[in-house]
């Protein structure tokens, strides 16, 4: 119920396809004796009670000044709208000329958000066909600042929120949701944003963020897709004492709390929505690793930063790999960044490099390959300290008791054929002496500068370019331009989850998964890397062009969906491929208008 909108809603639930029969969507909004009845095909049927021109208020019906004459006056519209009636091309075309007034990656934020909270058929149609421009501005790079300002932005309330306040009704709480089916949450508790660190509730920005392009990637319904923020506290000092900070003021709950609450709330949304996959954003490396491990097997979830990171740099490495006319098991690589994303990287890569080389190399040789530097140096055996878990498996002990300090040393000590950033530090950590130095150890470097947001990159394209004198493999995660170097163009590749957390997701919850498995995700990785062209490659380009991204998705999710039938945890039975890509395109959430008519 929205008390403040006059409005009650109900969602019934998707329809069983049954053939030769259309699916139908009914809306049903009583107007004194009035009915008004939607009909269309997508997948769900709503029940909407209100009072007259609560429509226009409503961004899931909202239409503005797209509803026609007939509409205006069925729904009691007339008068409430400017004359004009629009296309929704029309429309699209109007928002684009406002959004490019805007002169500040917030401000355009900004736009679109309002965008998004008035009409969500136009601003789905929005990004879907302008993904290029629009994709920065409503994730990364923006989205950083975002978060850091969200306290200060806000205007209306998107998504859940759970406190420690709330333990034991984490359950009931979720019958508060507006609508009561729900195929995908994205969560997290905003204790590391990014390269950011701790911003606390201010994380919201983060989930909202991606449902958007879960829903235009993929192909998600707006309406199915939930944000939540687990508002455990923050150690951010300025929020404890920033009157104007909206989140829990109290600093970060110690284990013994933390973990049963998120116990609590994986089982409450399950409970509730039994089939719902549940993506782990942005938690810090002390928790990331430790829900991934406890919870991968007993519930439908994953964790983009760790398996999605790590599906989306493998489909790079793959293709710098046929770039160079090399192979995985002759790659030695040096990774800046110990953390959750750089060591799920490894993993995926190992697992790529297993299964290539057709049972040759075990996951322990596999390893082997592998050298981390976090902020101690080079992490080793042998080192002195006590090392967290996940970087065991790859500390070195073939070191001679050599301890490595920084990126140059480690460069000649190793040797390695590519250079990973994914330390989320200060940025400008791969200087033009560090690319310098391993082009001399390479005829083809691979310098992946992953770090987000821009201003954390390791290196920009151009200080890889131009110190490798045009010979670097790169990819980064933030975007950057394109580089002019002896006469050359050089199409920088951005390493960006987006590639393939929409395909995974889609696939799984389409696939009528109920875990993610390691094997669904290493098909993601080689499915993203055979949507690259041979053109692209050509350009040096490790990723397909944006404009494709919900080609790229659909291929990824029917990927997922034979491999998850392959590992036992789909109901889908054996279908043939094409009747897959069928499937998969039928589900797919098309942002459309549909025509509204008053039935007495």
């Amino acid at each position: 119920v929205r008390d403040q909108l006059s409005a009650t809603f109900v969602l019934f639930g998707t329809t069983k396809k049954e053939e030769g029969r259309e699916k139908i969507r009914r809306i049903n909004i009583n107007m004194e004796q009035s009915k008004l009845v939607l009909e269309s095909s997508p997948q769900t049927f709503l029940k909407l009670t209100h009072q007259p021109n609560e429509i226009l208020r409503n961004p899931t019906f909202n239409k503005g000044t797209a509803f026609s004459t007939s509409e205006r006056d069925s729904l009691k519209l007339r008068g409430l709208l400017p004359a004009q009636v629009q296309t929704l091309d029309a429309q699209v075309n109007s928002s684009l000329y406002h959004l490019r007034s805007f002169t500040t990656p917030i401000q355009k934020y900004l736009y679109l958000a309002s965008l998004r909270q008035r009409n969500e058929t136009l601003f789905f149609r929005l990004l879907m066909e302008n993904l290029e421009e629009t994709m920065p501005i409503v994730y990364t790079p923006t989205v950083g600042e975002v978060c850091q300002l969200f306290d200060k932005n806000w205007r209306v309330a998107e998504g859940m929120y759970f406190t420690k306040e709330d333990r034991g009704r984490f359950r009931s709480i979720l019958d508060n949701w507006i609508h009561p089916k729900v195929d995908i949450i994205v969560v997290t508790d905003g204790s590391r944003i990014l390269g950011l660190g701790d911003l606390g509730a201010n994380g919201m920005g983060i989930p909202i963020g991606k449902l958007s392009l879960y829903v235009a990637a993929a192909g998600f319904h707006p309406a199915r897709t939930l944000p939540i923020t687990l508002d455990f506290g923050t150690n951010n000092k300025n929020y404890l004492s920033d009157p104007h900070y909206m989140g829990m003021k109290h600093t970060r709950l110690a284990d013994d709390e933390y973990n049963p609450l998120v116990d609590e709330f994986l089982a409450a949304v399950t409970d509730k929505w039994p089939n719902v996959l549940v993506q782990f954003e942005d938690f810090s490396n002390e928790h990331a690793f430790g829900l991934l491990s406890r919870h991968r097997h007993n519930f439908f979830c994953f964790n983009d930063d760790i398996q999605g990171t790590g599906a989306v740099i493998t489909a790079g490495i793959i293709n710098a790999v046929r770039i160079s006319n090399s192979t995985l098991a002759d790659q030695k690589m040096l990774f800046f960044g110990a953390g959750s994303a750089g060591v799920g990287v490894a993993d995926a890569i190992v697992d790529a490099m297993v299964a290539e080389s057709n049972g040759k190399i075990s996951k322990e040789e596999g390893r082997k390959r592998f050298w981390f530097i976090d902020s101690k140096g080079l992490v080793t055996s042998d080192r002195g300290d006590k090392l967290d878990a996940h970087k065991i498996p790859y500390a070195r002990t073939d070191n001679q008791s050599k301890q490595c300090k920084n990126i140059e040393e480690c460069i000649d000590f190793i040797q390695p054929t590519a250079l990973i950033g994914l330390a989320g530090v200060s940025g400008g950590e791969f200087t033009p002496q560090i690319v310098a130095k391993i082009s001399s150890y390479n005829k083809r470097p691979i310098i992946f500068a992953l770090s987000n947001p821009t201003n954390k990159s390791e290196c920009t394209a151009e200080v890889a370019y131009k110190n490798s004198n045009g010979a670097a493999i790169f990819a980064s995660g933030s975007p950057f331009e394109e580089v002019e170097l002896n006469g050359k163009r050089y199409v920088p590749s951005q390493g960006n989850n987006m590639y393939v957390f929409p395909g995974i997701g889609f696939g799984a919850v389409v696939g009528e998964c109920n875990r993610v498995t390691d094997g669904m995700l290493l098909a993601t990785a080689r499915s993203l890397a055979d949507s690259v062209t041979k053109e692209e490659l050509e350009q040096g380009r490790l990723y397909p062009s944006l404009k494709r991204i919900r080609e790229v998705s659909a291929g990824i999710a029917v990927a997922v969906i034979e491999q998850g039938v392959k590992d036992g945890v789909s109901k889908m039975g054996n279908k043939s491929r094409e009747e897959l890509q069928k499937m998969v395109k039928d589900a797919q959430y098309k942002a459309e208008y549909v025509s509204l008519t008053s039935k007495f």
